[in-house]
């Protein structure tokens, strides 16, 4: 899993001929997402990144944020691993140079219109751009500030901000170009020795609490904080305008950055100052400015990490060839990436607002993904939501929505699963079973089992991770239709998971079947349960799945697999003709059922159409009659089991319901794991947004025989058709496009590319 430094001179001196004509400036109002001076009281972070590298953004745009690296954690004593936060790099400060009236550095002074004047912040996600402009007003010296950031698509070690400022003022103003060395995160909770009850007294003893701080601090802030970088070695050059450290994650990888400042051409500093102290490392600038001219600055920045790139030097080289080359070259060739990305798309003609959330969503699963790697997405991504750790999320809610649309980034997914297989094998000997235990909180570098004593029980119990793995694997060889890849890679983790499925079943003499018993049901409520239909019906068809797999790679399947997957209990009601969602002898009265993942499609259960619609139907009941706003997560599922029981009308429901306003956070449509909490970044539910357009409302599935249509479209009435563009399946490219014939009926056709 090396990622070696590529030679970045050639392509950034390319880049400002051959990609300008490509990176062209979207004027799709879908991809732009603004935020005013009314954001201020509200404003949630949106997110910049590369799927290698992050950081999220701040309202003046110059701030010093939190940045993260992937699989880059913290393995602090007694407890469990967490993103280890990175020293942030993209602060530019200015101060206008008004000691004598008191004067801040801007980034301290209060946001306030009256301040930050004609206020406009900008997130493309078609360029994956932020842009910030505003006249900041310091005591009556207005400057004229515009910010433009990015994190590189096109060279993933790289990210840069510029700023430009054009004072109406003559004089010396003050810039300075930092990287933030946070300090080590208080207080840390020994998180892996404490009991739940003993973490809620930790949490109040410290005066925390696991409400969310309005308008960004996530929820449950007293427990996912980041981890900890230790600077190593850190220093500066004034004379070459740049900056560098290495340092190490608490007890965990090595990593290093490094950043070069351009200034504007012909400009000589008044003063240039290297400072360094135990919290920040910065250059600091004086600079004679004349009223009324822009004078543009650009901090470019390079980071790495341990079998990911080299060292503080090798950054700098990196960090100084992008400058050689300059910010145009950078941003085309950026620009020119992702709009390579979007020539895959989901086009909406007729809902301009879910247009705009299919491309939120799509934004931030991409930004987070790795093409061709072993490193997963964690359910938030790259931030500390979840801890960054991998669930079956990533197996289940984020790869099918990547596996059609960008196969290059779902490979990454299952590849992770057979990277960290030995470490599932190691799990699953040390309980006494066979084959491999996947954990159901993955740390995400080395796959190893991470939950708090609070949750060992969940960790333990909630095993259809097991199944789901193994199904992704398959659905990634069905799509590609690789069968060396299939042999090498997936096959070794299916094969695995039926053995492990064989020694977790308990054979039933009395009735003939087998049992999976001591589970924690998929509705987490429900746990030490036996027999949830979910996960009995998930395993059997990873054991079906694993007797497939062996046919392709040559090997031969152990016939206790398909006997096992016959005789594997599925708790089921007779007289009302539909499933139950765990065996018959749990008193199910909590609320709520699980019955909708039944016809997800990775599973998609088969069932008669009158079972199909009486499973809706339960489905159904407990959101409408609650008056809780429901969760993106259980709302994913709904549009599909709508659509395949035949009900058009509530799969158009859901999918709205899903894209309303409430579902995110303003203003650059964050999707947070409920409407009422700030768990920001949730990546499983913009993956069960998308599942929903792409399988839902199009009927099709990722099947042996192709990619089969398994019910009738369904087109919302509001809308004029959705076209899955370039889509990619075994090869070979396709648009998918739903619309209606003369006759207003909902029709699919494909268009080979």
């Amino acid at each position: 899993m090396k990622h070696p430094v590529k030679n970045l001179v050639p392509l950034l001196m390319a880049a400002a001929g051959c990609f300008a004509t490509i990176a062209q400036a979207t004027t799709d109002s879908s991809f732009l997402l603004t935020a005013t001076s009314k954001d201020f009281a509200s404003y949630f972070p949106g997110q910049l990144a590369n799927g290698y590298l992050s950081t999220t953004t701040a309202p003046r745009g110059t701030e010093g944020n939190l940045a993260y690296m992937v699989g880059f954690m913290d393995y602090a004593k007694d407890d469990m691993s967490r993103p280890a936060a990175i020293p942030g790099w993209t602060e530019i400060d200015y101060s206008t140079g008004q000691s004598d009236a008191g004067h801040f550095w801007m980034n301290q002074v209060e946001l306030s219109p009256s301040v930050f004047q004609d206020y406009r912040q900008v997130l493309d996600l078609h360029d994956a751009t932020l842009t910030t402009s505003y006249r900041y007003l310091d005591h009556g010296r207005p400057t004229r500030i515009k910010v433009v950031s990015l994190v590189s698509e096109a060279s993933p070690h790289l990210a840069a901000s510029q700023i430009s400022i054009t004072p109406d003022f003559d004089g010396v103003v003050q810039l300075s170009f930092a990287f933030n060395l946070w300090a080590p995160y208080q207080p840390r909770l020994p998180l892996a020795k404490l009991s739940g009850d003993e973490m809620q007294i930790a949490v109040a003893a410290h005066n925390l609490n696991f409400q969310a701080i309005p308008p960004a601090t996530p929820d449950r802030a007293a427990v996912w904080y980041h981890g900890d970088t230790h600077v190593l070695a850190d220093d500066g050059d004034g004379k070459q305008l740049a900056l560098w450290l290495d340092g190490r994650a608490e007890q965990g990888l090595g990593m290093a950055e490094a950043a070069a400042v351009s200034l504007p051409e012909g400009l000589k500093p008044v003063e240039v100052t290297l400072n360094k102290s135990i919290y920040r490392l910065s250059l600091d600038l004086r600079v004679l400015v004349r009223r009324g001219q822009t004078y543009t600055f650009t901090k470019y920045v390079a980071a790495s990490r341990a079998d990911w790139g080299g060292d503080a030097r090798a950054d700098l080289a990196l960090a100084k060839a992008a400058r050689s080359a300059g910010f145009a070259a950078l941003l085309d060739a950026h620009k020119a990436a992702w709009a390579n990305l979007w020539k895959t798309d989901i086009r909406i003609d007729g809902d301009p607002d879910a247009q705009r959330v299919v491309h939120s969503d799509l934004y931030y699963l991409l930004a987070n993904a790795t093409p061709d790697t072993a490193w997963a997405i964690g359910a938030c991504g790259l931030t500390t939501g979840y801890v960054g750790h991998i669930f079956w999320d990533s197996d289940s809610w984020i790869f099918p929505a990547l596996v059609l649309l960008h196969p290059q980034f779902a490979k990454s997914l299952v590849m992770f699963r057979d990277r960290t297989l030995p470490a599932a094998q190691q799990r699953a000997q040390a309980r006494g079973l066979q084959g491999a235990m996947y954990p159901w909180e993955a740390d995400p570098e080395n796959g190893t089992e991470q939950v708090v004593h609070a949750a060992w029980v969940l960790g333990e119990r909630e095993i259809h991770v097991n199944a789901d793995v193994a199904i992704a694997q398959w659905q990634y060889y069905l799509a590609s239709g690789d069968k060396s890849w299939l042999k090498a890679h997936g096959w070794p983790v299916i094969r695995d998971v039926a053995r492990y499925w064989t020694s977790r079943v308990s054979w039933n003499p009395a009735k003939q079947r087998y049992d999976i018993l001591h589970v924690t049901s998929v509705e987490e409520n429900y746990n030490d349960v036996p027999n949830d239909t979910f996960t009995n019906a998930d395993a059997a068809k990873a054991l079906r799945i694993a007797t497939a797999a062996a046919a392709v790679a040559g090997e031969q399947p152990d016939p206790r697999w398909a006997d096992i997957a016959a005789k594997l209990y599925l708790p089921f009601s007779a007289s009302a003709q539909r499933y139950l969602d765990m065996d018959e002898t749990v008193r199910h009265d909590l609320g709520g059922n699980d019955l909708a993942l039944l016809s997800f499609p990775s599973l998609d259960l088969p069932m008669s159409e009158q079972v199909r619609r009486n499973d809706y139907a339960t489905a159904v009941k407990p959101l409408d009659t609650s008056e809780r706003i429901p969760t993106t997560m259980g709302l994913g599922p709904m549009p599909i089991a709508a659509a395949a029981s035949g009900n058009a009308a509530d799969a158009a429901r859901w999918i709205a319901r899903n894209a309303a306003d409430d579902m995110f956070k303003p203003p650059f449509n964050v999707r947070p794991e409920t409407a009422t909490n700030n768990t920001g970044y949730f990546l499983t539910g913009s993956g069960g947004f998308v599942q929903g357009l792409l399988y839902g409302l199009s009927g099709l599935r990722i099947e042996p025989d192709g990619l089969t249509e398994t019910y009738p479209p369904v087109l919302p009435p509001t809308w004029k058709s959705m076209t899955l563009k370039d889509i990619t399946f075994r090869g070979r490219h396709y648009d998918i496009t739903l619309d209606r014939d003369a006759s207003g009926k909902t029709r699919l056709t494909r268009k080979a590319l």
